[in-house]
Formats: structure tokens, sequence, C-alpha cells
């Protein structure tokens, strides 16, 4: 069932080890298959380098399993409360990556303060409160704070990106790490400066509609 999103989910899952955005069996990434609207999510618990396609497990919105041998990730119900009220996200990440959490720590948003950050994230990545694992309550925390950044950092947690692809969100989650990194920097030496919000606006608009490749 699903093979082709489980081999999709599988790799994306192995991208958060590869750019150092996870360690041992933390973080997750799944995805929504449109068509019947089962999510494939990484097992619980299971060192990323053992993995393999088919130890993705398949759930319904509800949580019931459809497929799989092993237990989902213990944030399953966070993604699906998530799926469940954002039609237009497919893939979603989770990350403890370094950087960013140390600004999930301090309960702080990362400042639109590089062009990078306005092209990708159209404004500072927001910081949501601080909510109980395990349950729906980080889901609804998400979804009420993330706004239309495809980045929230959760306080006191870690990182949480969407997108309408696994893939997309897997690039948010990176290029999370990265700005909070230069950020994290530029702090050490004083305090960077904002952009503007039109100039951010220009950037975001031109980064969504211009960059990369036309496909026709």
């Amino acid at each position: 069932m699903l093979e082709a999103l489980k081999a999709r989910v599988y790799k994306m899952n192995l991208m958060l080890p590869k750019n150092n955005l996870v360690t041992m069996t933390s973080g997750n990434v799944s995805g929504r298959d449109e068509a019947t609207g089962y999510v494939v999510i990484k097992p619980s618990g299971v060192l990323y380098e053992e993995m393999q396609p088919e130890d993705m497990v398949v759930v319904d919105l509800n949580g019931h399993i459809v497929e799989g041998k092993l237990k989902p990730s213990v944030d399953t119900a966070t993604h699906l409360y998530i799926y469940r009220n954002r039609r237009d996200v497919n893939g979603i990440v989770h990350t403890h990556s370094p950087y960013a959490t140390s600004f999930a720590a301090l309960g702080r948003p990362i400042p639109v303060c590089l062009t990078a950050i306005a092209d990708e994230f159209g404004g500072p990545i927001p910081v949501g409160p601080y909510a109980p694992i395990g349950g729906e309550e980080i889901g609804r925390a998400v979804v009420a704070a993330i706004g239309n950044s495809p980045a929230i950092l959760m306080k006191n947690h870690g990182v949480f990106t969407i997108g309408r692809t696994p893939e997309a969100a897997v690039k948010a989650a990176v290029m999370v790490e990265d700005v909070a990194k230069t950020v994290h920097l530029a702090m050490l030496k004083g305090q960077p400066e904002e952009l503007p919000v039109t100039e951010v606006a220009k950037l975001h608009d031109r980064y969504m509609n211009a960059y990369g490749q036309v496909t026709r």
C-alpha cells in the first residue's frame, strides 16, 4: 500500500540526520496521500540507519493503523491534527535541530533579518506556546500559531515544518536550522536589524513566483 509515498517519506526521514537536524531516534517526517487521506509516518524509536521503506507506518486520519508492523511515531497525533485542519498540507517534519531549538528554548521567534528568511518564510519564524507531548495539544498549538509560515518553533520543545509535499516540509526544516545558526552567530556580535515589511513581501513574492525553473 502506498509504496511510492513510503519510499518518499523514508527518503525524507533520512535527510534529517544527513543535515544534522536530529540525533539518535528523535524527529520524524510524514506524508499524506491526497487520494486516500492516509498518512505515512516514521515508526517510533527506530534508528534511522536501520529503517527501510517497508518500516514506514500507514495510518488513517483518526490514528488507526492501516498497514505496518511497527508502532507509529509518538508524534502521530500531532501530525494528524495538522492534516485534519490544514488541507493544503501534505508533508510535516518535526526536529530538535540545535540552533533553531535554542530559540524555542527561549520562547523567541527568529527575526526576519536575512533575505533567506524573507524568501522562504515570508516573515519572522514564529514561536508557539508550550504544549504537552503525546496528544493533539501540540497540533492545536501549531495550527493556531503558525500563520502563513511553513515553520514554527514550539516553546521548550523544537521545530515543526509543513509543506505541500514531504520534500517541501524537509526543505523548510533544513532552512530553519541554517538561518537560525546565522542569526545566532550575528547576535553574538550585536543585534541584527530586521528587514522592512515591504522589502520582506517583495523578496518572498519573488522567491515564490520567479525563483527556480518554470514547469509546464
